[in-house]
């Protein structure tokens, strides 16, 4: 008898266990939102729309959604590009890198392959901004923007990325030229005729070099290496005859008198234009 009635609970436990089982399952499915697909050409236009009015990330967020929903589209593979452009007008940096990788890894012989290396030229580029931090970035930006000019020598792209180098350059001279000071005031002499010479000799069309080369003088002057500060003065004037930084070096090699001037920045306008270019 007690045996019947186990068997009766055990029963009734295991019908309800299966109840809950099934009801759990109907009200999860029930729950479910319906998947729905947007036509590709509306869901373009509407990232497009938010680009237009600067909602820049939700903008590279809606077109990442065009890749997601129709991946196989030939709208897909622009919206990639339109995503990392927009993630660059936004500042998210790492984000449109991450873009521009993958759109260089999967469509290597798209039209406008160009453009997408030299977009990922200009979102190193334009992290360059304090001579104080680290130059990691300003070495990867000269890099990628020689890259653009290897790949593509007779684009527009090509013509931009080689005054950018010049720009670049000219940044990474400042920041020799800023730890040659710091050598200088503290007295360490040969660390800073180091830095110095690297300027004159490393980055030759650089704004720089005529202060480099002052700055030679006065450190060799300070040594009473007069021979070496006369020859740099000297330099400083067959090269560079009209510039007051000679005319310093100069007055310190004749009258012992030392007396002193500053440095420069950049632009978006050419990414715009050629994003332009890129989709007519």
């Amino acid at each position: 008898m007690r045996t019947q009635h186990s068997w009766r609970q055990f029963t009734a436990a295991l019908f309800l266990m299966f109840s809950l089982l099934l009801t759990g399952c109907g009200t999860s499915s029930s729950e479910q939102t319906e998947y729905k697909e947007t036509p590709v050409e509306e869901l373009y236009n509407q990232a497009y729309d938010l680009l237009q009015k600067g909602e820049k990330t939700k903008a590279a967020e809606a077109f990442e959604e065009v890749e997601r929903q129709h991946p196989y589209s030939a709208w897909a593979t622009k919206a990639q590009l339109m995503a990392a452009y927009a993630y660059y007008e936004g500042e998210k940096y790492d984000e449109a890198n991450l873009a521009l990788d993958r759109f260089i890894q999967l469509h290597p012989g798209n039209d406008r392959i160009d453009y997408a290396y030299y977009l990922r030229a200009m979102v190193l580029y334009d992290q360059i901004n304090d001579i104080a931090r680290d130059q990691a970035i300003t070495q990867a930006a000269l890099e990628a923007l020689r890259d653009v000019i290897r790949r593509f020598p007779d684009t527009g792209y090509a013509k931009d990325a080689k005054l950018k180098i010049d720009l670049t350059l000219d940044h990474l001279a400042a920041k020799e030229m800023q730890i040659g000071r710091f050598y200088q005031k503290r007295q360490q002499y040969i660390a800073a005729i180091n830095r110095f010479r690297k300027v004159v000799d490393q980055y030759q069309t650089t704004s720089h070099v005529p202060e480099a080369l002052h700055r030679l003088v006065e450190v060799y002057t300070a040594l009473g290496i007069t021979d070496q500060a006369k020859a740099n003065a000297a330099v400083l004037g067959h090269n560079f005859p009209s510039s007051d930084w000679y005319q310093y070096s100069y007055n310190l090699i004749t009258t012992g008198k030392n007396e002193l001037p500053v440095p420069k920045k950049d632009d978006r306008n050419f990414v715009r234009r050629a994003l332009d270019e890129v989709l007519n």
